[in-house]
């Protein structure tokens, strides 16, 4: 079996998307700020481990993706940046949830992180081309059964 990164990347952007509170959202992590005005997402892998949930002769994985959400932290009325991003990532961590296989990709979004890395979102600022970014940070853990054989 091969990691289908492709289409559990897919399955995240198309949440995302579909959330209505977001103006893009690129497959990669953003170098320079956006021009939309609004809300722009990013989707990517953090890293990929193997967990101790594997099969008899199989290693299951941990794959961590990093979904971040930007806007401008030097918009007015600056009161209205946090609310807005957070009913954004509410929308967001209530789509995961409920999909709770990303369509069947992965055998679960590890929600409480059983396997180490729980749903998570963090807040922070993020300097970009003299701008300054308020990012939140959804750290989306999710599941994938019996990725690598082993060998006997």
């Amino acid at each position: 079996m091969t990691l289908n990164i492709g289409g559990i990347l897919d399955a995240a952007i198309s949440h995302a998307s579909a959330s209505g509170h977001l103006d893009e959202v690129n497959g990669h992590e953003a170098i320079h700020p956006s021009a939309s005005g609004g809300i722009t997402g990013a989707v990517w892998v953090e890293r990929v481990t193997p967990v101790r949930s594997s099969g008899l002769r199989s290693v299951s994985t941990l794959v961590v993706l990093s979904v971040r959400l930007y806007t401008s932290a030097q918009q007015l009325p600056m009161d209205a940046i946090d609310p807005d991003m957070v009913a954004a990532v509410d929308a967001l961590c209530t789509a995961y949830v409920g999909d709770f296989t990303l369509g069947g990709l992965v055998r679960q979004v590890d929600v409480f992180g059983a396997n180490g890395q729980a749903l998570d979102v963090r807040a922070g600022y993020l300097p970009q081309d003299g701008a300054v970014q308020r990012v939140m940070t959804i750290s989306l853990p999710c599941i994938v059964n019996d990725l690598w054989e082993e060998e006997a």
